[in-house]
């Protein structure tokens, strides 16, 4: 049976995807480390563990200092979690992650996913700054487009 070809209707219209690229260059500004977005309506299964699969899909594991950070959402299902790799992971205060999901979590609840996304991305932020600044020669590794699923 042939389906009607239908538009996926993004979840965030281009304003509010530039407003969150703009958070990610603040973000990144003053730090090597790198910050990507994923987007896709549904996640079968642990949100974890599609992010680790979207986080080596988007080669975010070959940043020279491991300090890749990804933000997961799954639109649909109402699911979302950030994935930092090995060099942030070591560095950031033990619950770290847990508190920038909880920023979000309320944001998202009061309808603000551009704002909560914003705000975790330039947390995260601070800390890829706070360990691991901005060196001389440091070239933006990875793409600052939100990618989709």
């Amino acid at each position: 049976m042939n389906l009607p070809f239908v538009k996926r209707r993004k979840f965030f219209s281009q304003a509010d995807e530039q407003k969150i690229i703009d958070a990610i260059k603040a973000a990144e500004k003053n730090t090597s480390g790198e910050i990507r977005v994923h987007i896709e309506p549904t996640c079968n299964g642990h949100p974890y563990e599609r992010a680790l699969e979207v986080f080596g899909q988007l080669a975010m594991h070959k940043t020279a200092q491991r300090n890749g950070v990804l933000f997961y959402l799954a639109t649909a299902d109402h699911k979302f979690t950030v994935f930092g790799d090995k060099g942030i992971n070591e560095k950031v205060p033990f619950g770290f992650w847990d508190g920038v999901k909880d920023v979000m979590q309320t944001r998202f609840r009061e309808g603000d996913f551009v704002g909560g996304l914003s705000e975790a991305i330039l947390m995260a932020g601070e800390q890829l700054k706070t360990h691991f600044p901005y060196q001389s020669g440091d070239k933006n590794e990875l793409s600052d487009e939100i990618s989709q699923g």
